[in-house]
């Protein structure tokens, strides 16, 4: 399990990159989008810092006057437990800034991501043909924020 999930610093945008060019193949986010990001209002990155580098991280976009938070991107080693870990941590971030909902777009040939969402409690809502670069459709989930537990209060007890 990771170390710590702190929130993004200028010094992390090339490690940033790094996770993010070997996670996607397309659509990917650039290093100057990052930058933008780290510091914005209306977006929080959360990484996973282990013992020397970033090892995982969520993008969460905020729109003024909304209730709805974004999860635009999560990038993460597979079957560590960090991209769990990094959802839990993205929900409890819209939570603090009074998002009743989470939505998300999920490539649809991404059956691991699929299944973590569902797991974790993302119900499908639709799905947007051609959405991606390469003409992948994508599969739109939501979760609601106030039917759920903050995901840090949860893992607490689970400590107990």
């Amino acid at each position: 399990m990771p170390a710590e999930i702190r929130p993004a610093r200028a010094s992390d945008v090339d490690a940033l990159a790094e996770l993010e060019n070997a996670a996607f193949q397309a659509d990917r986010i650039s290093k100057r989008s990052f930058r933008r990001m780290i510091g914005s209002r209306s977006a929080t990155i959360l990484v996973v810092a282990g013992q020397d580098a970033v090892v995982g991280y969520c993008a969460v976009l905020f729109r003024a006057g909304s209730r709805k938070a974004r999860l635009y991107s999560i990038a993460a080693a597979r079957g560590s437990g960090i991209g769990r870990a990094l959802l839990g941590a993205a929900e409890d971030t819209a939570a603090a800034r009074g998002c009743e909902e989470v939505r998300l777009e999920v490539r649809e040939d991404n059956a691991r991501a699929i299944s973590l969402y569902e797991k974790c409690g993302y119900r499908r809502f639709g799905r947007k043909p051609g959405y991606y670069a390469d003409g992948a459709a994508a599969l739109l989930y939501e979760k609601p924020l106030h039917l759920a537990e903050p995901a840090a209060t949860h893992r607490k007890r689970e400590r107990s």
